[in-house]
């Protein structure tokens, strides 16, 4: 039998969905209980979500990769604005493969619920919201579970990578410089992003404004690579200029 805790803890995972944190005290007023209820809920057994410094999260991280995840929480209204764009790039009978990071599944909730797809992922968080669209057929790219990012590696990419060609391809990064191109910070994400930058036909980057400038540790790829830049207001003229004499199409 389900107890009200139960159904608290649904909620929460419920929310996760659309994002790796919620604060403590957003999670309260979204129950509509305390925040004590909310801690004993948490500490009266183990379970899929946890309190980790005033943050409710779907699985344990160490402290380093929790601070990167506050890189990639922020401007949620931002990364919802460069979502809807990005989505509606979307056509009937497409194969899309969705990248991981938070500004992902806001593209995915952006996309009609009537367009059938075929959505290609392999993070936890964007195959739950994949899972949520009923017109869309949803592989998820299994592997090695790495918690820090949510992300399924693939111990061998022939195993059904190789099988796919995406139509269009919507990527994330937490870096975009003219002249170190495409950054993020797990080098573990590389493998995926990677074999969809060789095999999709139509390639988009997907970013909020706070992105433009910066460099992370893991390289993608050049920008150059890309078809379209999509964010949630105009780059910098430095952008612009690149964009416009490499011919990337930027959106916003």
């Amino acid at each position: 039998m389900e107890t009200r805790r139960d159904e608290r803890l649904a909620q929460l995972i419920n929310a996760l969905k659309r994002s790796d944190k919620l604060h403590l005290k957003e999670a309260a007023a979204l129950l509509g209980v305390s925040e004590m209820t909310i801690r004993r809920d948490l500490n009266s057994e183990s379970g899929p979500v946890v309190l980790l410094g005033g943050y409710i999260v779907l699985e344990p991280r160490s402290a380093s990769h929790y601070l990167l995840s506050d890189q990639k929480t922020r401007l949620v209204e931002e990364k919802r604005k460069a979502a809807r764009l990005a989505a509606g790039l979307a056509q009937p009978h497409q194969t899309l493969f969705f990248d991981c990071g938070t500004t992902t599944p806001w593209i995915i909730e952006a996309i009609d619920n009537d367009l059938p797809f075929t959505g290609v992922c392999y993070s936890l968080n964007t195959f739950l919201a994949l899972q949520e669209k009923p017109g869309c057929r949803v592989i998820l790219c299994g592997g090695e579970f790495h918690a820090s990012n949510a992300i399924f590696k693939p111990l061998n990419l022939q195993d059904t990578l190789s099988n796919l060609c995406p139509d269009i391809a919507f990527y994330s990064a937490a870096g975009v410089h003219v002249r170190q191109g495409a950054t993020c910070f797990n080098l573990d994400e590389l493998p995926v992003k990677q074999w969809a930058m060789s095999m999709a036909q139509y390639h988009v980057l997907v970013v909020d404004h706070s992105k433009i400038g910066k460099v992370r540790p893991a390289r993608m790829g050049d920008l150059s690579h890309f078809d379209a830049i999509v964010s949630d207001c105009r780059p910098d003229d430095e952008m612009v200029t690149y964009a416009k004499a490499q011919q990337i199409k930027l959106i916003y």
